[in-house]
């Protein structure tokens, strides 16, 4: 049997598409790579800037004391790595982590602008292969990276290996709205209004048409929970925020 030859013929989407699983990543880089300069611009344009306000309640959520270690995964342009950063002092630490090094750079560069760089570390990695000890983080946190991960379950996996007992993982994501009037209007302006933001601004409308079906294609809600419990994390809650657009999850490692 050529097991080789059955690893090529499996798929998994990219937006719409199905893709062999091994090009999803390359994929997804040259959409970040594409997107990364005008990353936060297209941020505050898209949410109408909603998007700080969600990852502030997730800081908040987070409960982080000074001295404390925190892992941010798929951390982008840094914002949230910079609030934990902040909250943690200098006394602790934060390890901001991507596996694109155009955006990783972007939020290098963009912590030094800013002055934080005595308790930040960056290193380009794989969520679902995360090169770090065993029960060696406080906290580990993801936003708006999860739905780009081609296995999700390896990262979750990945993401309680790493965590200290006692722990929790945050993961803040667009997700359902919980209303079916309020999904129509959400969709029209997903798929006719985001992609023409990105093509006058960052230039690129078919990254961005990508990152709208990425989110319809991301598990609801409960499946989420579901797959966070089915990964060895307890208490598993989650929080609907702006009608269900994102959802903040809570879960701990005892």
């Amino acid at each position: 049997m050529d097991t080789n030859s059955n690893e090529n013929k499996k798929t998994t989407h990219f937006g719409y598409r199905e893709v062999p699983v091994a090009e999803k990543s390359t994929l997804v880089a040259d959409v970040f790579r594409s997107v990364a300069p005008k990353y936060d611009l297209m941020n505050d344009l898209m949410s109408l800037g909603l998007h700080r306000l969600w990852k502030r309640l997730t800081i908040q959520q987070a409960g982080l004391r000074p001295g404390q270690t925190v892992l941010d995964v798929a951390s982008g342009t840094g914002d949230l790595a910079a609030a934990l950063a902040k909250a943690v002092g200098k006394q602790g630490k934060v390890v901001m982590t991507d596996i694109n090094e155009a955006m990783l750079q972007v939020g290098r560069d963009r912590l030094i602008d800013t002055g934080i760089v005595g308790n930040v570390e960056c290193i380009q990695a794989d969520a679902e292969n995360l090169p770090f000890a065993d029960h060696y983080f406080d906290c580990v946190t993801i936003a708006f990276g999860l739905r780009n991960v081609t296995d999700k379950a390896t990262a979750l996996r990945s993401m309680y290996r790493v965590l200290k007992p006692g722990g929790k993982l945050l993961i803040l994501e667009f997700s359902h709205p919980t209303s079916s009037l309020f999904n129509k209007i959400y969709d029209l302006y997903s798929f006719h209004v985001i992609p023409k933001i990105g093509k006058f601004v960052a230039h690129d409308e078919r990254s961005y048409q990508y990152l709208v079906e990425s989110i319809r294609m991301h598990p609801n809600q409960e499946t989420l929970k579901n797959m966070m419990l089915e990964s060895g994390f307890e208490d598993v809650a989650y929080t609907n925020l702006s009608g269900g657009i994102v959802a903040l999850h809570k879960g701990f490692k005892y």
